[in-house]
């Protein structure tokens, strides 16, 4: 048997690639699919399974206790697995070191966002006991000896950064946090940077309360400002998203989101600016006139016509000649690494000390 994890568009030639490459001259291996944009696929209600005949098995969800399942071996009762990457060639992949990718969750601790593909896909959030996590880590580290490590939950848990404030990894790490009031706290914010944070991803999506507020986004702009200025205290760079074009937004609220912009900009270390797409399925939609970006079933997101006329061509044309070209918004922007952008911004971020 044969296993691929797909979990982005951008990787789904390669993975078909490969497995028709598989399919033509070793037709007697099963291939077994799975991964993140398998689970979001088949979690769509007009899912049809397009791939009969060329894929055995899809696996939707965590796949440890499906596919020994499908292996034919008995699973123990255990839900999560340490694990383990020995089997790997670590020393071959394009980077100045080995970059440790860890997950101490599945699904989003908030889950309440409007339009997202967590909440419309019903991903249950299912968090790893803080003690497990790090063990983990700790095992890891060990064995691999890595020179960063990237935490890939949707957002750290409160519980996971306490812990981290409180025990020192001794390697550097970064990842996805909310803008909550923990991080206000300039102490532990330093206790944060002390254990190697070197950066922290913030999902912030607009600098208008009130879009903030119908997103159901439950994030408080003078909170966000606190937590802005003392990770910059605290010597913790920030990457920041910024989603434009969404149902509540107009010109007058993108431009309140770069007047928050421009305040922060001593602040903001590097920025994500993404228009927003409206989830193929989920229970927003309802009320929306939507039509497909291009033929396909495969889509996650879909187009649509905004309530208030903020449409995409809008949108973009005050991107590119407003937001961008503001002098304080460009030189964030310039600090952004090429192609990877945010997973190699931690390499570029000034250590102090």
């Amino acid at each position: 048997m044969a296993g691929f994890s797909l979990n982005y568009l951008s990787h789904a030639l390669s993975t078909f690639a490969m497995i028709g490459f598989i399919r033509q001259y070793f037709p007697g291996i099963k291939i077994i699919l799975g991964g993140g944009l398998i689970t979001s696929w088949t979690k769509n209600p007009e899912w049809l399974d397009p791939f009969r005949g060329l894929v055995d098995t899809l696996i939707s969800g965590p796949g440890e206790q499906q596919l020994l399942s499908v292996l034919g071996i008995e699973a123990s009762n255990e839900i999560h697995y340490t694990p383990a990457y020995d089997s790997l060639p670590l020393n071959d992949y394009l980077s100045p070191g080995r970059i440790l990718p860890y997950s101490a969750s599945g699904g989003c601790y908030w889950n309440k966002c409007s339009f997202c593909p967590e909440k419309a896909e019903d991903n249950p959030y299912i968090p790893i006991a803080v003690d497990k996590v790090m063990n983990d880590l700790n095992v890891l580290l060990m064995n691999i000896r890595p020179s960063l490590v990237h935490l890939l939950d949707n957002a750290i848990s409160t519980a996971l950064l306490k812990r981290l404030a409180a025990e020192q990894l001794g390697v550097p790490w970064y990842g996805f946090a909310r803008a909550s009031a923990l991080l206000t706290d300039l102490e532990l914010c330093k206790a944060l940077k002390d254990s190697g944070c070197v950066m922290l991803k913030l999902g912030l999506e607009s600098g208008d309360q009130a879009v903030l507020d119908k997103m159901q986004k439950g994030i408080d702009l003078h909170t966000a400002s606190l937590v802005l200025k003392t990770l910059k205290k605290a010597g913790i760079s920030t990457y920041v998203y910024l989603l434009f074009g969404t149902p509540p937004e107009t010109l007058t609220e993108a431009r309140n989101t770069l007047e928050f912009t421009i305040r922060h900009k001593d602040e903001i270390g590097f920025l994500n600016i993404a228009i927003f797409n409206m989830p193929a399925c989920g229970p927003e939609m309802t009320g929306y006139k939507t039509s497909s970006f291009y033929e396909g079933d495969l889509s996650l997101y879909t187009d649509f016509v905004h309530p208030r006329g903020w449409d995409r061509k809008s949108v973009r044309h005050f991107l590119d000649n407003e937001f961008k070209r503001h002098l304080a918004v460009s030189a964030i922007l310039q600090n952004d690494p090429p192609v990877f952008t945010s997973n190699h911004a931690p390499l570029f971020v000034k250590r102090h000390g």
